[in-house]
């Protein structure tokens, strides 16, 4: 019988071993934590019985993946969580909001309304060949011509480009928050794509969350894995690939990472030294006692709240972070799933989490900088915090080491990792090594909770199987 090791037992590494489980193969994930899940984990890391999600929080990329959709999920007890305002972007003279039906929203932004129709409504209309086609391999036949054609023209121009056809600034900004989940520039090319993927998600799909926290999602794909048969490791670090002694390997590694695990082709190793990895992030978890006192009545029924201010503020401070600079102001996300998930809270007692972008290993305790924007735009705020959880660079990459640096999306978005991800061609989840595969979050189609790196590196292995 053909077997199958995949190393790490995130999103990605799940579906990988659950698609290769699917075509009959004996498969065994290996996690070096003592707890599966990778960036979907769900953690007491405050006060007790109060859940904070580790990392990935909203998960607009679960929900719209072809491949998760695939497995009907709820069968193993998963459930989706939607908040009536799904993005707020306060600015200091008005509000952004998006809300999940896409005529709302339009309605909402006045003036802006039927340049959001223009962008968003093809997309949503067809969501369903939109993500086939972005979570495809980036060198492949298109299934969808049509789809990737409507897609490439709002996603190729730079996020500046599309800001300044908006009127109203607090509608700029909306989607200069939504964008910014790139972790990148904004003035470059293909800087709207991530934006128009999310905003296409969040019409089509919404911004949910798992309830119970995104350790759900990890819970559900383990029950579906051990349907099939498979089995998993926990607290075993893999530091050779030669010691698996599988058919197949797939690694959710970076390409930095699996240089140390493996001798690869000169011209493999070549990219993979190439491969730079992305901006940090700056983590606060907090306890608050109650809700957030926000100024605006918007902010208090979000899920997701972004601060950084105008389109020019958030992308200014997003090009200082690419440059290495810690920007004074920076764009801070924040969600609040206990408005729509109480299991997350105790006796009132509520979770927030809070992250801002930061230069990659960047040393410096930045709790007090996200603090204050915070209270910026909820004056007391301060005052209802009970407790505080921080991990900065250095603490993510020691809770997963895939986070180089506190890079928690695989890698930097430049035109060139976008394109080449980690390799240039359709065989760039191919390692040169015959059976070893990478399929972590620095493979296409780059970071987010899809699963589709997994899934991508696990169909080129049975391709190559039946040959």
């Amino acid at each position: 019988m053909t077997t199958a090791t995949v190393v790490g037992s995130g999103p990605n590494g799940l579906a990988a071993a659950i698609r290769l489980a699917q075509a009959g193969i004996r498969v065994t994930v290996i996690e070096a934590a003592p707890v599966p899940g990778g960036g979907a984990r769900t953690s007491e890391l405050t006060l007790p019985g109060v859940l904070h999600d580790d990392c990935s929080t909203a998960m607009p990329g679960a929900v719209a993946s072809p491949f998760f959709r695939s497995l009907h999920l709820e069968r193993h007890g998963l459930q989706w969580l939607h908040h009536d305002v799904v993005v707020a972007h306060p600015t200091d003279d008005a509000t952004g909001v998006v809300y999940r039906d896409l005529v709302r929203t339009a309605m909402s932004m006045g003036a802006d309304g039927a340049l959001w129709r223009r962008l968003f409504a093809p997309l949503t209309r067809n969501a369903d060949a939109v993500f086939d086609t972005a979570f495809a391999p980036v060198v492949s036949f298109p299934r969808h011509p049509r789809a990737l054609l409507q897609l490439g023209l709002r996603a190729a121009p730079p996020a500046s480009w599309w800001a300044r056809a908006f009127r109203r600034p607090e509608n700029a900004a909306a989607f200069a928050g939504i964008a910014a989940h790139m972790i990148g520039s904004l003035t470059a090319p293909l800087s709207s794509s991530v934006g128009a993927m999310l905003t296409t998600a969040l019409h089509a799909h919404g911004w949910p969350f798992p309830r119970g926290g995104a350790g759900a999602l990890t819970s559900a794909l383990l029950a579906e894995f051990a349907e099939l048969g498979g089995r998993i490791e926990l607290g075993r670090r893999v530091t050779r690939v030669d010691e698996l002694g599988t058919d197949v390997v797939v690694l959710t590694v970076p390409p930095r990472t699996a240089l140390t695990m493996m001798d690869v082709p000169a011209g493999v190793r070549h990219a993979w030294r190439r491969f730079r990895p992305g901006p940090g992030a700056f983590k606060l978890d907090l306890a608050i006692e109650g809700d957030v006192p926000w100024r605006d009545d918007a902010l208090r029924r979000a899920g997701v709240v972004h601060l950084g201010g105008t389109f020019a503020q958030v992308a200014r401070a997003e090009a200082d972070v690419v440059r290495g600079r810690m920007p004074g102001h920076p764009f801070v996300l924040v969600t609040q799933p206990h408005l729509v998930d109480p299991s997350r809270s105790h006796n009132g007692i509520n979770p927030l989490w809070l992250y801002a972008h930061v230069p990659n290993g960047w040393p410096y305790d930045e709790t007090e900088r996200l603090l204050a924007e915070l209270e910026r735009y909820a004056p007391g705020a301060r005052e209802r915090i009970l407790a505080v959880h921080t991990r900065g660079p250095g603490a993510l990459e020691a809770h997963n080491t895939a986070y180089l640096g506190g890079d928690i999306g695989g890698g930097a978005t430049t035109l060139r990792q976008l394109i080449a991800r980690p390799r240039m061609g359709p065989r760039g989840f191919a390692t040169g090594v015959r059976g070893v595969y990478l399929g972590g979050a620095s493979t296409a189609p780059a970071g987010g909770v899809h699963g589709m790196c997994g899934v991508n590196a696990a169909e080129l292995a049975l391709r190559d199987l039946t040959r």
